[in-house]
């Protein structure tokens, strides 16, 4: 089973690709985990990853799918994987399909976990997040024993640069102009399922689970 993970930042997407992992025992297949082991261990894609890194430039589509394709060809891959944080563009979609289809493979599943903007503006916007030991929390949801102080260790909880709801409307901006363009492209390729991402984390896994286990 080869499912690729879509939906908006703080969707949920990547909770809900590490769930589906750990129940098929898959791996869960992250370009930036993938980008950083390949830096850490030295191999020749990492290297050549690393010279546009450290520029500060994009990796190109080209580079970041031969990378993919070295980490989706080993031998835990076999059974299926899930990819999460790729593609995020048409052009990337295109050159994935081309490499997979030489190796007679292709992806099965593309399933859109979605969430209306407002919803991730307000979701992202409660979150809070202790510096120095790291534990998050929800205003909401998981909201701290005493608030603005972390349980933990007592510090002061802080609402991240990136949870600010201008941040976020402008991360949703980019995802809408590039990443959203890829809902249609695997609708017309018959393999999009959309997942309805404002339920319990709980529900959204097991409406993916009715989607896979058919």
């Amino acid at each position: 089973m080869k499912i690729i993970m879509l939906g908006a930042p703080g969707a949920g997407k990547g909770t809900q690709a590490i769930m589906i992992a750990e129940k098929y025992g898959i791996p869960h297949v992250s370009t930036g985990d993938i980008f950083r082991a390949n830096i850490k261990n030295g191999t020749e894609l990492g290297k050549e990853a690393k010279k546009y890194m450290d520029q500060g430039l994009l990796v190109p589509d080209e580079l970041t799918v031969r990378i993919l394709l070295d980490r989706v060809g080993q031998e835990d891959c076999r059974n299926g994987y899930v990819l999460d944080g790729f593609p995020r563009t048409i052009p990337q979609a295109e050159v994935l399909d081309q490499e997979l289809g030489k190796l007679g493979d292709a992806i099965d599943v593309a399933i859109d976990v979605d969430v209306p903007d407002e919803s991730i503006i307000k979701r992202m916007s409660g979150r809070r997040a202790c510096l120095s030991c790291g534990a998050t929390y929800h205003v909401e949801h998981v909201p701290p024993k005493k608030e603005g102080i972390c349980d933990h260790c007592g510090q002061p909880l802080v609402l991240r640069e990136d949870d600010k709801p201008e941040t976020v409307r402008n991360r949703l901006k980019v995802y809408h102009d590039q990443t959203q363009p890829l809902i249609d492209y695997y609708d017309a390729k018959g393999i999009l399922k959309v997942v309805d991402g404002t339920q319990e984390m709980n529900q959204v896994f097991e409406a993916i689970m009715k989607i896979l286990e058919k």
